[in-house]
């Protein structure tokens, strides 16, 4: 296995702590509530991996040349500004995403922490390891340190899980997991050999859709797997919400930072928003350190009611 510095080059990183008395008489156990790297929470895989609650995604990216180098350019802003995590797959302009943070990590691979997914038609154990290789060739690197299943298909998740063994050992990727799987599924996964090595499962979370706070979230929790929440703010649908305006009001943010706001107030999980403009990278990077009261959350909770009973899984 590939050895990680998971806090990048040139950063620094420090711990908050609180002392609990113990049973004992005049014990006072120290525990870690969090790690921030140069201001940036993180949060832990299973493997004990540290990476940052909020990273950047890269969905729509690498379609149109000519946005190319504006792309990678805010790429690399957010890597300035501890983004470190991005996440991208074949399937995002038809490989052009990744060939976007190819340039956007040229000279900076030791500071992030790169994801991306396999499509369910080369989900084989065969095409995963020929689709793995042709990621590897376009992000101009030699491992991915996390690489997901994008949505289940026609070939058995065994397969799958098989194929990425396999390339955790050759040290083409260094963590695996899955997306777009219900708690149905992510049973299934749990169930192979190897099965509880599985670091994510990367779904469609945001304030409109909550179905996931149900039984998969909870289910994912008891596993001690952070997910991974895509499209955080609806891909803007949800921005004109006027509850979300008036919390953004009383913090002097905009609707989309609360709505990221939202998401980051939970320990476990990571958030990965796409942002092409500078300004909204910069942005994104400021809603980590908006803390939301109680009465912003229940205003949020009338606005966005959380679910009643089970929902089918939604994707985009």
């Amino acid at each position: 296995m590939l050895e990680h510095n998971p806090f990048g080059l040139n950063r620094t990183a420090h711990a908050i702590y609180w002392f609990s008395r113990d049973l004992a008489p005049n014990r006072f156990p120290l525990r870690r509530i969090a790690l921030y790297i140069d201001g940036m929470r993180m949060l832990s895989l299973p493997s004990g991996e540290s990476v940052p609650v909020l990273g950047q995604g890269t969905w729509f990216m690498g379609e149109r040349a000519a946005h190319a180098a504006d792309e990678a350019a805010a790429l690399r802003l957010g890597i300035d500004l501890g983004l470190t995590l991005i996440d991208t797959a074949e399937m995002y302009g038809d490989g052009g995403a990744e060939e976007v943070v190819a340039d956007a990590i040229a000279g900076r691979r030791e500071e992030v922490f790169l994801v991306s997914k396999v499509l369910p038609e080369n989900a084989s154990r065969r095409g995963t390891l020929e689709a793995c290789q042709r990621s590897l060739r376009r992000l101009g690197t030699d491992r991915i340190d996390l690489y997901l299943l994008h949505w289940s298909g026609s070939h058995p998740l065994a397969e799958t899980v098989a194929a990425f063994h396999r390339l955790q050992e050759e040290g083409k990727i260094r963590h695996w997991g899955v997306s777009n799987l219900d708690t149905g599924e992510m049973e299934q996964v749990f169930a192979l050999p190897g099965g509880h090595d599985c670091a994510t499962d990367q779904v469609l979370y945001n304030l409109t859709r909550r179905g996931i706070e149900f039984d998969l979230l909870p289910w994912c929790r008891k596993q001690r797997m952070p997910i991974m929440a895509y499209s955080p703010i609806e891909q803007g649908r949800m921005l004109g919400h006027p509850a979300l305006a008036a919390v953004a009001a009383r913090h002097n943010a905009t609707p989309a930072q609360i709505a990221l706001a939202w998401l980051l107030r939970q320990e476990d999980v990571i958030v990965i928003p796409k942002a092409a403009d500078p300004q909204h990278v910069r942005e994104n990077r400021a809603a980590v350190s908006i803390m939301l009261a109680p009465d912003d959350l229940a205003a949020l909770d009338r606005a966005f009611p959380p679910p009643a009973r089970k929902r089918p899984l939604e994707m985009l």
